[in-house]
């Protein structure tokens, strides 16, 4: 009992002390509020009485205050939606019109991750920078954390920065607020200020002058966009200088410290941690290209074919929004700079060359394929022998690479581009395609099954009969593949209606083909769809020549009855031989005067005959070598052929 007490009083206390607590705590909120209630209300008496000292009275006319116009009301690319500085509206009396009195700070640049419009033709990537939540869980990908931005891997950096020894900035004042003759010179200011390089992989390094930096980079690309005639003949170095220092550095290799190497379809891409700069730099460097005042002439000087050359580098970016930029400003740069298109077609051709026969690894294939994509469809006509040598040495061999799925549309655009403009080049195409065919790589195939379609679309009947025997043996192949999928991307050939009418014109070299593979198939394969795909395509055949299909019919039953039953005998000799090595006591041999003499030499002549079709199966599988062994083999059945019809005269004299 005791006890019991002990517990409840002790209980009573402990809720008591709450109560305590919490009747103080309630107390030290109260004071807090009341507190910052009257700091508030004395910074409103304080707002309130600096408004009406700036005011002017509405009866004196000489101090009213002038208007500004809004730079931000310009014709150009739509503001961004940010904190804007504080505007008030005051009436001046009933009849006269408002003025507008703006806050002496000037008008403050997005802040990071802030939308930033681009014309449509660019197609660059765009980025909302207001989301609700539920938006921003879903858009958000793995590497990215809500409120730190984008969080890379511990695998390395993606890039290696040489950071400026001087990196502490100062604000200049934006354009609207210097006059007209002295903008360029700010200009040229603000771009020096761009040269600054900082070290990103610290967050909390430089804090102010990076934001200083990217301020300046914004109002370098609206004062482009939004004004005509500011693009003079000293800014084309500086610009050009800016672009590269903050651009042209080292990719290293995508290695893994620990673990397995690199896969560039399995691990993700180690994302840009400077890239809040590095976007800006981009937008601003193609508006200053795409800009009515651009003068090529003047550009050709520094824009050449070093500058080519380090941009074609940076395509090896694992961060995919760089590589996209960097599609968009080579595409521009080749339309721009005539004296530069031989030059950037071979640099990439070289790029392509030490990827295909040395390192297999290259971020950016996919995005210069989609560059030459467009570069083919103007090519003239008739093709150059420099651009059919390119289709041949550099297209063809990509097909041969491992990460053949990484760049496969873009190639296989390209591929139907060149043959829209010369069908002549078909069977060179489907030829050097059924030469890289992949043999057990069934995805792959897949993907040559998908492209071969793509081609039947473009091909010409006349140039589909020089490639139809070969094709379609690969095509019977897969047809009787036992992955299923390779089976059914080749059956959906037959769901094309050009290729049915094609079929159709060409069904006497087609059918015999195709038959053994589709017969067989109908009933032994192990997926009932391709048994539905199957009946389908040997009903087509069927309607198109139904006398050619009894004919295919009938001589795949007596080649099939002839297999078997070469195949029994097969057996049978087989069975001698084990029998043979098992008795070899009761195989002795006859003196050639005995009465089985013959019969003996039948038996000798079949067992060496054997034994030398043993010698030369391989070790895999048991198989033949190939079509030598089968004329051997018909060979030694002649042979054994004549042995009995003598063994059969023998017999006759003798009796």
């Amino acid at each position: 009992m005791k006890g019991f007490k002990n517990r409840v009083l002790s209980r009573n206390k402990s809720d008591s002390d709450k109560k305590k607590d919490n009747s103080s705590s309630k107390k030290k909120d109260e004071k807090s509020s009341s507190s910052s209630d009257k700091k508030a209300e004395k910074v409103d008496k304080n707002e309130k009485s600096s408004t009406m000292e700036k005011t002017p009275a509405p009866s004196t006319p000489e101090t009213a205050t002038p208007t500004f116009t809004n730079f931000a009301a310009q014709p150009g690319p739509p503001a961004p939606t940010t904190p804007q500085p504080e505007h008030k509206l005051h009436r001046t009396g009933s009849g006269e019109a408002p003025t507008l009195i703006v806050s002496p700070s000037p008008t403050t640049p997005p802040p990071p991750g802030a939308t930033e419009t681009m014309p449509n033709e660019l197609g660059l990537p765009k980025h909302v920078s207001k989301q609700n939540a539920f938006d921003r869980l879903q858009t958000t990908p793995k590497d990215v954390t809500l409120g730190e931005g984008v969080r890379t891997p511990k695998r390395q950096h993606s890039s290696r920065f040489y950071p400026s020894e001087r990196r502490e900035l100062e604000k200049l004042p934006a354009f609207h607020e210097v006059p007209t003759s002295n903008r360029q010179e700010l200009f040229i200011q603000k771009l020096e200020q761009c040269n600054v390089i900082f070290d990103f992989n610290d967050a909390s390094a430089d804090m102010k002058s990076k934001e200083v930096k990217r301020m300046a980079l914004h109002e370098l690309l609206e004062y482009v966009s939004s004004n005509r005639n500011v693009i003079t003949e000293p800014l084309y170095p500086k610009v050009v200088t800016m672009f590269a220092n903050n651009l042209f550095r080292p990719i290293p290799p995508p290695l893994n410290p620990t673990g397995e190497a690199f896969d560039p379809e399995e691990d993700e891409p180690v994302l840009e941690v400077s890239w809040p700069h590095l976007q800006v730099v981009y937008e601003f460097f193609l508006r200053f290209i795409e800009s009515p005042d651009f003068n090529t002439n003047i550009a050709k000087a520094y824009i050449d074919q070093h500058f080519v050359l380090n941009l074609l580098e940076l395509f090896d970016s694992e961060d995919p929004r760089e590589r996209d930029f960097l599609k968009t400003t080579l595409h521009r740069i080749y339309g721009k700079f005539l004296n530069l298109r031989s030059f950037i077609r071979r640099s990439i051709n070289n790029v392509f060359f030490q990827f295909i026969y040395e390192t297999e690894r290259f971020n950016g294939v996919a995005e210069l394929l989609e560059i030459l994509g467009s570069i083919i469809n103007g090519f003239a006509l008739p093709l150059k022998e420099e651009h059919k040598l390119f289709l041949t040495r550099v297209l063809l061999p990509l097909h041969k690479v491992k990460s053949l799925s990484m760049y496969h549309p873009q190639l296989a655009y390209c591929i139907v581009q060149f043959l829209e403009k010369d069908p002549g080049l078909t069977e060179e195409v489907v030829f050097g395609l059924l030469r890289y065919w992949p043999k057990v790589n069934s995805p792959k195939e897949v993907m040559f099954l998908n492209e071969v379609e793509d081609i039947f679309e473009v091909m010409e009947p006349t140039e589909f009969v020089k490639i139809q025997v070969p094709l379609f043996r690969q095509l019977a192949k897969s047809v009787s593949s036992q992955h299923f999928q390779v089976a059914e991307r080749a059956l959906f050939f037959w769901n094309n209606e050009y290729f049915c009418n094609l079929i159709s014109e060409n069904v006497n070299v087609i059918l015999p083909i195709m038959f053994p593979a589709l017969y067989e198939n109908s009933k032994h394969h192990w997926n009932r769809t391709i048994h539905g795909m199957i009946f389908n395509a040997l009903k087509l055949f069927m309607e198109i020549s139904p006398s050619l299909f009894d004919e295919c019919s009938n001589e795949y039953k007596i080649a099939k009855e002839s297999g078997d039953q070469r195949e029994r005998e097969r057996e049978e000799r087989w069975q001698a031989i084990v029998e043979m090595a098992k008795n070899p006591q009761n195989h002795s041999y006859v003196e050639q005067d005995s009465g089985v003499t013959a019969e003996v030499q039948v038996e000798a002549h079949e067992e060496a005959a054997v034994a030398e079709k043993f010698s030369r199966v391989t070790l895999e599988g048991m198989r033949p070598l190939g079509e030598v062994d089968i004329g051997e083999e018909r060979a030694a059945e002649k042979e054994a052929e004549e042995q009995e019809q003598l063994q059969g005269q023998n017999g006759d004299d003798q009796e």
